[in-house]
């Protein structure tokens, strides 16, 4: 989270932790339901629509570095077989624990801290700000784990079928003539030998034999 950025409590999943207090062991559970965000889950496979319910159930644990905070998020998920490309409803149940720390900020509240060698490593850390967390970014990350990546309707889905796109779970004894191309190119090459003798015996024979048949009249 960046250092000047500026959170609005009144955002459905921004937490306020002045209740809790900052001394380490104080604990809080919270509970609630909130609208998905946008694009919550793997876009384009599988996800929780957008405005759908999530139920949030925290916990919150002060510590010295700041906010542990331990929690389940519980939704109706969406998507399509991968097999054979019906519509799949999935129940997500998605786990997580994040740390939100305490930014180093002096009575003003600005961030006194200097880039140094670990500025990379404080880039991904999760800051409270004026006793304030999102926790979109980290609800993001558990859905996306907690999701498969291949959403199937059933474990033996049998999908689609490859010659025609029929569903094969409605029609089990669904099937095509396989032909050979190598079978079918002799067999080309076999009426193509019929043929030919078809037009030897029809008028095309031998003008000797056409000769022995005016002697024999």
């Amino acid at each position: 989270m960046a250092a000047n950025a500026r959170l609005d409590h009144r955002k459905p999943l921004v937490f306020d932790t002045h209740e809790l207090g900052r001394r380490p062991g104080a604990l809080q559970r919270l509970t609630r339901e909130v609208p998905a965000p946008r694009d919550l889950g793997i876009q384009g496979v599988v996800g929780v629509p957008e405005g759908a319910p999530v139920e949030l159930e925290l916990r919150l644990e002060s510590v010295m570095e700041g906010v542990l905070v331990t929690g389940t998020a519980r939704a109706q998920a969406e998507g399509e077989c991968v097999r054979c490309l019906e519509p799949v409803g999935l129940e997500l149940d998605a786990d997580f624990q994040e740390m939100f720390s305490y930014p180093d900020a002096d009575e003003r509240g600005r961030v006194t801290a200097e880039p140094d060698a670990d500025a990379e490593e404080d880039e991904d850390r999760l800051l409270l700000e004026d006793g304030l967390f999102d926790l979109e970014p980290v609800l993001r990350d558990a859905v996306v784990l907690a999701l498969p990546m291949q959403p199937v309707c059933r474990e033996d889905c049998p999908g689609l079928c490859s010659e025609c796109g029929a569903r094969l779970a409605d029609d089990p004894d669904h099937h095509h003539d396989a032909v050979d191309i190598r079978w079918a190119a002799l067999q080309g090459l076999a009426e193509t030998m019929t043929d030919g003798e078809k037009d030897e015996m029809s008028g095309d024979a031998p003008r000797s034999a056409r000769v022995d048949e005016k002697q024999e009249k």
